[in-house]
């Protein structure tokens, strides 16, 4: 980790430090120079445990993704990514003065298309849960892995990027700015055939 974030032709742009082990976490944050980002802390295991985890991480001046989690398990409605990350934003820029552009918010792209239909709302939810959210939690960044929302299309590629690329399109309007994307793999949304668009 030192030698890769020492030479900038091998790393320069931050470390993001993931691991479900906080003390992986907390060597690689010992271990890295500059700005590193923590990849994840939620409210899944109570306010005390986010807010000590939380200021460790302030501590080495990193930024963090909060997963959009709580004691009542993942998020999945609109209206409980809000809610969720409204409080882990209170309980950060509150109570520990952590700097809001730091925080990043990954409100959990989930699949769609399973032929469940409380599933069907799933990509909705979360475009519509961003624009909301950054406005009442000014300054954040909104994430999420993509191929998560695909899942049920494993086997066809092209299928899957299409829909990778319609949801960006529209997520990114709503305030999506970060994500888990294969760039490579992404068709421009214009050169979609318009009746699978």
């Amino acid at each position: 980790m030192r030698l890769a974030l020492g030479d900038p032709e091998i790393a320069s742009v931050p470390l993001m430090v993931d691991s479900s082990k906080w003390e992986v976490i907390e060597a690689g944050l010992q271990n890295s120079q500059g700005k590193a980002i923590v990849n994840s802390i939620s409210l899944k295991e109570g306010e005390e445990d986010f807010l000590t985890k939380a200021k460790e991480i302030l501590k080495y001046g990193a930024g963090v993704v909060v997963m959009a989690f709580d004691e009542q398990g993942q998020a999945t409605s609109m209206e409980d990514k809000i809610a969720i990350c409204e409080r882990a934003y209170k309980l950060l820029t509150e109570k520990l003065d952590f700097p809001p552009q730091d925080i990043i918010f990954d409100t959990n792209i989930l699949t769609i298309a399973t032929g469940l239909p409380e599933h069907n709302n799933y990509a909705k939810n979360f475009i519509e849960a961003s624009r909301i959210i950054r406005e009442k939690c000014p300054h954040v960044h909104i994430s999420g892995g993509l191929s998560n929302l695909s899942f049920s299309f494993r086997g066809l590629h092209d299928l899957r990027e299409a829909f990778h690329s319609v949801f960006l399109y529209h997520a990114i309007s709503k305030g999506m700015d970060m994500g888990i994307v294969n760039a490579g793999k992404l068709p421009i949304y214009e050169d979609i055939e318009p009746e699978l668009r």
